[in-house]
């Protein structure tokens, strides 16, 4: 500890940033939370007082999307600021023979650009609770987040010991009283479970809820209001510590909500890593309108929450509905406010968003292009098939989404038409030609196949 502190000061020094005036960094990451799915975005009867806490002291930052409508390249583009096809991840992590067929690694390099990294070479004490899923815990031999820059962690989807789901916040807490008394910055992931099936219930919440009718939807709104009042205990705890006005808070999720089919019969369902719960009977995520659900690269899959407070540098209150931030614009934008030097060399494929978070400017278009691929199923046309696209890119205020075989395209203007509800390529050939030119030009930067030390030794079995 004598040695760690002065070596943090001189960091701070060199990075011209002082360690009084690095903001702490809670980034809050759910799994499966709809955009719908908070009472400060109206859902009729899911209570969020403590996200909705965050909506009036913070900005909600309508038009954020992530980069993939499933959970694990999701949080390869948060951990690395590039888009996860550059690494083979367009799918999530699964066993390993699984992962051989769909052509993926079998998690992600540890030589990887990485967020934590960086931020602990700015002086930063990193750590990481809840949901890993950059591997999986049906692969004993994959690498475990301390090998990717974390100093403290807790999770599940991993290698190694499973943490209990509901644990996180408690220690979430007591990192964050670790890091207060030792002086120094910190940066933690809380990546919570909720809502992912399986469902696990817990009856002082089940109560909450006890007048509604359909069992599902008191499933599906009591576990949303058990993930709500842990992150209160968070709040709460930065309150307690005198930290609040110096810690920028980010609440977001991976992807959109999943749906469960409308007569689809409640079960008990057990998951390897988490355990017993319901099944996704009890998966009634909502969209607000928005076209498709997870594993859709329509905006219902990847348009999702975001709400950012930082007290007197974020604009309390606010709404911005016209800047268009991804998931690879974290690394970058946390990089710049830790007065953190990126790596010799590389080259995020997000932007700082650091003004427009402090709402000194609003970015409706993009001068970089942002781009989608994901496994696809279905195709256009098909009665309830929203997941038909493999390809997606966007540029300023346009959308196109397109097959796996590039054969059909969609196009929206996403500024008139936020909720995809018109496809108008036909009516610009042109945006159309232009944007599957950006798309066959990134395409032929992705590598034919995953590389590096990425694959298990039950490959060689």
């Amino acid at each position: 500890m004598k040695l760690f502190l002065p070596l943090v000061l001189v960091c701070a020094f060199l990075s011209g940033v002082s360690a009084q005036e690095k903001p702490n960094i809670l980034f809050i990451f759910a799994d499966d939370w709809g955009w719908g799915d908070l009472s400060c975005h109206g859902h009729p009867y899911v209570k969020t007082p403590n996200i909705d806490r965050l909506a009036e002291e913070g900005t909600d930052f309508y038009r954020f999307t992530v980069a993939s409508g499933v959970c694990s390249p999701s949080r390869a583009a948060v951990n690395t600021g590039h888009f996860p096809a550059r690494y083979g991840i367009d799918g999530h992590f699964a066993w390993v023979e699984n992962n051989e067929k769909r052509g993926m690694p079998d998690w992600l390099d540890i030589d990887a650009p990485s967020l934590p990294r960086i931020l602990q070479s700015a002086g930063y004490k990193t750590a990481h609770f809840g949901k890993w899923h950059l591997a999986n815990n049906m692969i004993p031999d994959s690498p475990v987040p301390g090998e990717y820059g974390y100093d403290t962690y807790g999770a599940f989807n991993c290698s190694g010991e499973q943490m209990p789901v509901h644990e996180d916040a408690m220690h979430t807490n007591a990192f964050i009283k670790e890091a207060v008394s030792e002086g120094v910055p910190f940066f933690v992931n809380l990546w919570m479970h909720e809502p992912h099936t399986p469902f696990h219930t817990v009856p002082k919440y089940e109560w909450r809820f006890r007048e509604m009718e359909s069992e599902a939807d008191r499933i599906y709104a009591s576990v949303l209001s058990h993930a709500d009042d842990r992150i209160g205990e968070v709040l709460d705890q930065l309150d307690e510590l005198g930290v609040a006005e110096n810690t920028l808070v980010i609440f977001s999720s991976d992807n959109g909500p999943a749906r469960g089919k409308p007569n689809a019969e409640l079960s008990l369902h057990y998951d390897t890593a988490t355990g017993a719960g319901w099944n996704t009977g009890a998966s009634k995520g909502i969209t607000a309108g928005r076209k498709g659900y997870k594993a859709s690269l329509f905006e219902g899959g990847i348009n999702v929450p975001f709400i950012a407070r930082w007290p007197g540098k974020i604009p309390a209150g606010e709404v911005d509905n016209e800047s268009l931030i991804s998931a690879v614009d974290l690394l970058p934008t946390f990089s710049e406010l830790a007065g953190a030097a990126l790596p010799d060399g590389y080259e995020p494929d997000g932007v700082s968003q650091v003004a427009v978070l402090k709402g000194e400017e609003k970015a409706p278009r993009r001068e970089k292009p942002l781009f989608w691929k994901i496994g696809a199923k279905g195709s256009p046309g098909s009665e309830g098939s929203d997941h038909w696209a493999a390809w997606a890119v966007v540029h300023e205020n346009w959308k196109l989404l397109v097959t796996k075989d590039l054969s059909y395209q969609a196009l929206y203007d996403l500024t008139t038409d936020p909720l995809e509800k018109g496809d108008v390529s036909e009516e610009h050939p042109e945006a159309v030609a232009s944007l599957m030119a950006e798309l066959e030009n990134w395409r032929a930067t992705l590598p034919a196949n995953p590389d590096g030390n990425v694959f298990s030794s039950e490959r060689q079995q």
